[in-house]
Order: C-alpha cells, then structure tokens, then sequence
C-alpha cells in the first residue's frame, strides 16, 4: 500500500516546489543579473544590500554557478541558463587554463589570470563544472577537455599513498578527504554524462580509497585530516569530523550504491548515523566534532544543511521511509533560516551558536549547494510514494 499527497510525503513534496520556486523564481533571476560581469563571470559575492564584490573571481566558484546554472535550468527556469553556462564555460577554457594543462586559482573582473597557481580543490571542480556543461549543452568537447585534466592530474599529482596531492596552495604536510571528495562527485557526474570508462574508473577508485583511509570504522565518521601516508593526523586534528561532510560522502555513497556498488548503502548509513547522533543541533547541522561525539564547533553554515537534505532524500528514495522524508523536510526548514535576508535571494552563511548571525556577504559559493539540495528534492518528489 503507498500513501500519497497527505503526510509525510505531501510535506517533503511541499518542500521541494517551495524550495524549487524560491531558487528559479527568486535567487537564479538576481545571481544572473546583479551577480553577473560583462566579461561572462559569475560574482563571487554579493553584499546584503545587494551590491556584487568586483576584487576576485575564484575558479572553483565559476564552476561551482555554471553547475548551479545547468540544474536551475534542469528545474524549468526560463531564463537564458544555456547562454550564461556556456559563456562562462568558454572563459574558463580559454582563460583559465594555464599551458601546462592545470587550470589557475583566480581570475580578475576582466576574466585574466589574478593567482596562477594550481590547487587540486579548484580542479576538482573544474572537472565537475565540465561534467555538468558537457550534459546540460550536450557539449562532448568538455568531456574532452575534462579527460585532458584528468590526464594531467594522474601525471602530475598523483601521491603512492593513493589519491593526489593538493598542488600549489595548500600546505602540502596535511592531507585532506575534501579535495578528494569533490573529485568523487565530478568523476561520478563525469561518467553518468558522458559514459566514458575513465571517468567510472576515477570515482570507483576514489571509493575504495575513502573506505580505505578516511573512514573511522568504529565511529562510522568520516576523518578530515591526514599526514602524509594518509595515516590520521597526530592529535586531535585526527580525530575531526565534520557532519556535513558525512552527509555529503553519504549522499555520494548513495549514488554509488544506486548504480550497482555493494558497499555504497552501508557506508551511507554508518556516515549518516553518525552525523545524526552528533551534529544536528537546535534544528541545525553544525560545524565539527570529534569522532567521540564530542562538539569541537558548535556554529553552523549553510552548506551542511545542504548535505543533510541530500543524504535524507537519497535515502528516501532507497528507503521509501516516512521518517527519511520527515528528516527532510526537517532539513529544508533548517536552511531556510538562513534565507531570512533583506533582499530575497541572498543569504546569510555563519549562525553562531548562541543564535546570532556573522555579517558577511552572501557567498556566491553556497548556490551550487542550494541548487544540488533543490534539484535532488526535484528529482526524488516526481512520483514519489512511502511503502507502507
């Protein structure tokens, strides 16, 4: 027996078209107009007052709006989606790419290279935003240019211990999952967009390497920091763990599992107890924690709360559980707390935890986690039922 349009599911349906109306009808019209530069960028953000920051342009930023662009787009707005992702795709390649293949750090107002050096996060993410332009503007060309990367990657930057080392920016003692992770995502949207063996290959082989090396078995948390052996960092830096981050491996987890890997539903529920036990607080996801369940931070970001709608709702749909879309819903109304703003379609990024806002402006950043959190609502509410 499936139950439809009353409870739970009619809830988290009713979350989804809110969540879907705010981002196309609200936040996509203002990102693409006042959050737009004549030379084709994206701003990296915008004041609360409604003002864009003309200083910098980040690479993974760029790449992160033309994602949150394609899945804007994949939602039904009628705005001129294709042309803003395909201008800013254009950029990156012709502009950013430096000759040894890498593609450089940051960008001035014009589209020139500000910072060139090469960092492994803004790869990862260039990777990502190529995956998503190759699909949405059926463009094999950027499947081509993302192998290219990946070419250059595998010959440069890869480490004996497994995975890569991070380039050119970040400190090279400590590794980190997070780089790690947004190649796992790339090369999964990689491979489902173009069908290109490589690309599976990449995201099995980052997998097994997470499962390997930076999850914390008996917790089921995911290990933020690492020496060089990919051993966890000395001290208490080895044992962080940031419930967003858990969320998000789950979510990805649970994609893998979808597509046919056997580990991929049990790794999601160990990362994602975890994270639920631990790190939600005052109806939001925080910060960081140790592996002991002890809080290290308790203020929250916007992302996380992204990452929390994901894994909830890829679980609804392995799960068909009415309590994995009450959690859900739970989520959504959690990260709408921090579209209370001004001007609608901004945001605010840092809640404390004695309840007050940092004063900031609204990262351009955060709109690639509202847009995927969005778009999996999307996608899992079109003729969704719970099992009975």
């Amino acid at each position: 027996m499936d139950v439809y349009d009353r409870g739970p599911l009619g809830d988290l349906r009713a979350a989804a078209a809110e969540s879907r109306d705010w981002l196309c009808n609200v936040a996509a019209p203002l990102w693409a107009t006042r959050g737009r530069t004549p030379s084709g960028l994206f701003a990296e953000r915008i004041s609360l007052a409604g003002i864009a920051d003309p200083s910098y342009f980040r690479t993974f930023v760029q790449a992160r709006h033309i994602f949150s662009f394609c899945a804007i787009g994949e939602m039904g707005w009628q705005g001129p989606w294709q042309a803003l992702v395909g201008e800013t795709i254009d950029l990156l390649i012709a502009r950013a790419r430096r000759a040894d293949g890498f593609f450089v750090h940051r960008l001035d107002a014009n589209g020139a290279p500000l910072d060139g050096r090469a960092d492994l996060y803004d790869q990862a993410f260039v990777l990502f935003a190529l995956g998503a332009a190759g699909a949405a503007l059926q463009r094999s060309d950027c499947f081509d240019v993302a192998e290219a990367l990946l070419s250059v990657l595998e010959r440069h930057w890869s480490h004996p211990a497994g995975g890569f080392t991070e380039g050119e920016i970040v400190d090279s003692r400590i590794r980190r999952q997070n780089p790690h992770m947004h190649l796992f995502e790339a090369a999964q949207a990689l491979a489902e967009a173009s069908g290109r063996a490589r690309f599976e290959a990449l995201a099995q082989t980052i997998g097994s390497l997470a499962i390997d090396r930076f999850l914390d078995r008996e917790s089921g948390a995911l290990l933020e920091y690492f020496d060089d052996r990919l051993v966890p960092a000395a001290g208490e830096e080895g044992k962080i763990a940031e419930p967003g981050h858990c969320f998000e491996w789950a979510w990805l987890f649970e994609r893998m599992a979808k597509g046919g890997w056997p580990q991929g539903a049990a790794i999601s529920d160990a990362l994602t107890g975890f994270a639920r036990r631990t790190g939600i607080a005052k109806g939001v996801a925080i910060n960081e924690v140790l592996v002991d369940g002890t809080v290290r931070n308790a203020d929250a970001r916007l992302w996380p709360q992204t990452e929390r709608i994901k894994a909830a709702v890829a679980r609804f749909q392995r799960l068909g559980a009415a309590e994995e879309a009450v959690e859900a819903v739970a989520a959504v109304a959690g990260l709408q707390r921090y579209f209370d703003v001004a001007i609608p379609g901004l945001w605010r990024d840092k809640l404390k935890a004695d309840g007050s806002w940092v004063e900031e402006l609204a990262p351009g950043s955060s709109l690639y986690h509202i847009a995927c959190a969005v778009l999996e609502l999307h996608r899992a509410t079109m003729g969704a039922a719970i099992s009975a």
